[in-house]
């Protein structure tokens, strides 16, 4: 799905290093156990550049761990309404 997206959009690359980084220290901050701000935080960050791109039912968006065995998961759950064509 990523890569239909970056196809899409294209210029990605930038985006693609920062949602890195913010998985990378939601990784982290998990193993330590999650505060309700740092998951409200993330969702805010998520959001704001999703919305370049696309219109999404903000009040539908879902954001979730799962934990596995020796791994953890973020799972979205974003209601997308439309596709912007341009990102101005």
């Amino acid at each position: 799905m990523f890569e239909f997206l970056s196809k899409l959009f294209g210029g990605f690359e930038g985006s693609r290093n920062r949602a890195k980084e913010r998985l990378r220290l939601v990784l982290v901050h998990d193993r330590a156990s999650l505060s309700p701000g740092l998951v409200e935080a993330l969702k805010e960050d998520l959001i704001q550049v999703i919305t370049k791109y696309l219109e999404i039912d903000e009040e539908g968006l879902e954001v979730n761990f799962d934990k596995g065995d020796d791994s953890v998961a973020l799972i979205a759950n974003i209601p997308v309404k439309s596709v912007k064509r341009s990102t101005r």
